[in-house]
């Protein structure tokens, strides 16, 4: 892993019902930012998806594909306390994926 920018590409991201950190797409309501969020099966609140609930307590999010950018897992717990890392603000699948040389 590039310990120089942990992001990784959406399609990587494990879909085991694991948290993992992600960057969430600026829109016209705000800018980037980071959420946790998580791979759901169907269930009564919906189908199949990314899904947040740790970020906004009582309420369940759903995240469409387009809406997320990148993914990270969550850094390790310390005694420090870990700093949260800044939304992916480069350009798209091209950065995220490197040269592939």
């Amino acid at each position: 892993m590039d310990e120089a920018n942990p992001w990784r590409h959406m399609k990587n991201a494990p879909r085991d019902g694991s948290r993992i950190l992600v960057t969430v797409r600026p829109t016209e309501q705000g800018p980037a930012e980071i959420d946790v969020a998580y791979w759901s099966r169907a269930d009564q609140f919906g189908i199949e998806g990314w899904r947040s609930a740790d970020s906004h307590p009582g309420q369940i999010i759903g995240y469409a594909d387009p809406e997320l950018k990148c993914w990270m897992p969550l850094p390790a717990p310390n005694a420090g306390g870990a700093d949260i890392p800044a939304p992916w603000e480069g350009e798209d699948a091209e950065e995220l994926y490197g040269s592939g040389i």
